[in-house]
């Protein structure tokens, strides 16, 4: 029998990965990653490892969820050290806890590797704290991937009037129905709210807004996944410590010269 890791890749930026989890790289037989995890972090696979890619895209899966856990399960019951490669935390909003079901039902020994999650590193990027003394107590991550209707299972009043910054997930494509809930359950319309897209890579890009005008600015300058949403007075430091993308500024100036 061999052994399954479900290891957290990071963010984005290769360099954010744990120690442990660049470990599980280098020694396994077989390596399942998603579209999201940066392929450089590949190259310190075995030369013969097998590397099998799971992308999903939304609305398109390269591999269902079923698949992926079989692949898994067969590759280890083969006696295989298998690495399963996921984006930012496996168990935040990575269906991580799914894959560890499937492993524990067929008695698969296996690992949980932490990694850093977007919804914490994408924001400290853009330098914005999820909190801070001055701004923010409470911090909630919430998808924004779901059905928009009366079932919803996002607490959106709850998180209006309860958490003082929301980080949301997958939600670009839902931000006007996101922006009007919130507004409805009582946020001020001039909350700030900063959209950042490909966070933790060179090519980050932040858009900062208030709920009242997001919608438009986004039009106007298109977005879209993979992006995290950030909604909070702690916005508000983006402007003064946003110390990534001056980095890449002046890289790229420095280049131009």
């Amino acid at each position: 029998m061999g052994k399954v890791y479900l290891v957290g890749a990071g963010p984005g930026d290769p360099e954010l990965i744990t120690v442990k989890g660049l470990k599980c790289i280098q020694q396994a037989d077989v390596i399942l990653y998603d579209r999201l995890i940066n392929e450089q972090l590949l190259s310190y696979a075995k030369r013969d490892a097998d590397l099998i890619y799971c992308g999903k895209l939304p609305n398109y899966h390269t591999m269902k969820q079923e698949t992926i856990n079989h692949f898994l399960v067969k590759h280890a019951k083969k006696g295989k050290t298998v690495t399963r490669l996921k984006g930012g935390d496996p168990f935040m909003f990575g269906r991580g806890g799914e894959e560890a079901q499937a492993l524990m039902k067929h008695r698969i020994p296996f690992e949980i590797v932490p990694g850093i999650t977007s919804g914490i590193a994408v924001p400290a990027y853009a330098g914005i704290p999820v909190t801070h003394r001055d701004f923010s107590a409470s911090v909630a991550f919430v998808t924004g991937h779901r059905r928009c209707d009366a079932t919803d299972a996002v607490q959106w009043e709850h998180l209006a009037k309860g958490v003082d910054t929301l980080v949301i997930y997958m939600g670009v494509k839902q931000l006007p129905f996101i922006c009007k809930q919130l507004k409805l359950y009582g946020k001020r319309p001039q909350t700030p709210v900063a959209i950042i897209q490909w966070g933790t890579l060179p090519e980050q890009k932040t858009i900062v807004a208030t709920l009242d005008t997001v919608v438009d600015v986004v039009k106007k300058h298109p977005i879209s996944n993979p992006s995290i949403i950030i909604v909070g007075e702690v916005v508000r430091l983006h402007e003064q410590l946003q110390w990534f993308e001056m980095m890449m500024d002046e890289k790229m100036a420095h280049g131009m010269r």
